[in-house]
């Protein structure tokens, strides 16, 4: 293993002591990457790029449209917030053990020019959201309703990942 420079840094204490101690900036770099590392993972895929998420004027891209997963012994859910999509632009489809959602949110300003806004915090937009499953589903079974600005995608659970009963013979 490659030795890396350390630095020794004098810690003075009350009453004139001081204690020496090393310090390696490779040991407060490798932390910090970590850290990042771990911000991304709570945050989805590192291979999935930033700007296949929606478009948020002002802060940071962020996946769009947020959801609730949850699932019981028969089915997963999920549960989209997203007002003024344009019903006709949805797009869900399944493959593998991954939701896609797909659409756009059109701007809802009619004729008035970009340039005259003062302020614009709505998004708009075409979006793709890909979320993965923790089930395999039954593609030819899933339903999805958007109603009031939410979208319930209701997906089966295939045979082989229901939960089965075993009877325990006891002699």
């Amino acid at each position: 293993m490659q030795q890396h420079p350390t630095a020794t840094v004098a810690v003075n204490l009350h009453k004139g002591e001081s204690i020496m101690a090393d310090w390696n900036p490779w040991q407060t770099l490798e932390a910090l990457r970590r850290e990042i590392n771990h911000v991304f993972d709570e945050n989805g895929s590192r291979s999935e790029p930033f700007f296949r998420t929606a478009f948020l004027p002002g802060r940071a891209a962020r996946r769009y449209p947020l959801i609730n997963l949850y699932e019981d012994k028969d089915a997963v859910y999920v549960e989209a917030l997203a007002p003024g999509v344009d019903q006709s632009t949805l797009n869900l489809s399944v493959q593998g053990n991954t939701l896609s959602i797909a659409g756009e949110k059109r701007r809802v300003a009619g004729n008035v020019q970009p340039e005259a806004f003062h302020r614009s915090e709505r998004a708009t937009g075409k979006f793709v959201r890909h979320i993965e499953l923790p089930v395999e589903v039954d593609e030819n079974k899933v339903q999805a309703e958007y109603k009031h600005g939410l979208l319930h995608v209701t997906l089966p659970k295939a045979e082989k990942a229901k939960p089965k009963q075993i009877a325990v013979q006891v002699s």
